[in-house]
């Protein structure tokens, strides 16, 4: 059951996610039929003021001692730091130990690796700090491409707004889905979303190590459209297509396909984005042979369709055509 929650707040929390967690389980929600939760502030000191990441205070009513009992414990993001209070590791594993669901939003997922607790689990966080959360805690199984992670009774969110998903699924899980409904209408966000993280990242291009292939490979992102094979390519870059293969791939960290791929679903993301053509009309200034062979791979590559992405991303005056 979910009848009380306690958030952990340490220096350099982040407002925003910290709020997530109020909204979601510090408001009573009884008069739309949702059970009353208990919820607590808890700090290392209780009562007195912490800093934050936008140059405000705040200052936990409950010490830590407040961890006691409660059913779930949720880290809000905070700043990364190399070290994190023991009282606080202590309280989470403890949390953790005696059967209490441990939640933590975006960068909170650091302070529960540091406590030991993601070892061997699957887990987010925020992609922009996958590199670095992987080098700090190997042993965890991170998957960066997801909103958010339920590994039984730890649940991890990827950033900022993936902490609502997070909340509103542990709602979901342990309240029912009227419950859930319920909050997320009165916070005016969706129940549920589709999709995952990656539709937010950056795409990392495969660059070229080398200045041999750079012409062509600018050649190339100027004619996406065009149908290209190994054997055209190694022909305009007046190598064999043996030697043309194993340079690509030495210089690119990649196959030639696979980069004209990537680079096609990187170009119809900015069409999606930036104008309001057709899917079909994308799929074709992309390289695309049809609409459904775009679908496929942008979904494989984003994590989303086109025109999901395109509902999310495209400019205001851009119509969710296709």
């Amino acid at each position: 059951m979910l009848r009380s929650v306690a958030a952990v707040v340490l220096d350099g929390a982040a407002p925003f996610e910290l709020g997530v967690l109020c909204e979601v389980f510090g408001l009573d929600r009884t008069a739309d039929a949702v059970p009353p939760i208990e919820f607590r502030v808890c700090g290392e000191r209780p009562g007195v003021p912490l800093g934050t990441s936008v140059g405000m205070s705040l200052t936990p009513e409950h010490g830590l001692d407040g961890l006691d009992g409660v059913d779930v414990v949720a880290v809000p993001a905070c700043r990364i730091r190399d070290v994190y209070p023991p009282g606080v590791l202590t309280g989470l594993r403890e949390a953790e130990a005696r059967g209490a669901t441990v939640l933590s939003v975006c960068t909170g997922a650091f302070v529960l690796g540091a406590a030991g607790i993601l070892d061997g689990r699957r887990c987010t966080t925020h992609w922009f700090q996958a590199a670095d959360f992987r080098r700090r805690f190997p042993a965890a199984h991170l998957d960066p491409d997801v909103l958010y992670v339920d590994d039984g009774n730890v649940v991890t969110s990827a950033g900022t707004a993936a902490g609502i998903d997070a909340c509103l699924h542990l709602v979901r899980r342990e309240l029912g889905s009227g419950a859930a409904t319920k909050i997320a209408r009165r916070m005016v966000v969706p129940p549920q979303r589709d999709g995952g993280q990656r539709q937010f990242i950056d795409l990392p291009v495969p660059e070229c190590s080398a200045d041999s292939l750079q012409p062509l490979l600018s050649w190339l992102q100027e004619k996406l459209d065009r149908e290209h094979t190994v054997a055209s390519l190694a022909g305009q870059a007046q190598m064999s297509q043996r030697t043309f293969a194993r340079r690509f791939v030495a210089e690119t960290g990649t196959t030639p396909n696979q980069w004209l791929v990537t680079q096609r679903v990187l170009h119809a993301r900015r069409l999606l984005e930036d104008t309001q053509l057709g899917i079909d009309q994308i799929a074709r200034e992309c390289g695309f042979s049809t609409a459904a062979l775009l679908r496929h791979h942008f979904r494989r590559i984003v994590g989303v369709t086109p025109r999901d992405y395109r509902r999310t991303f495209s400019r205001p005056a851009v119509a969710s055509s296709g």
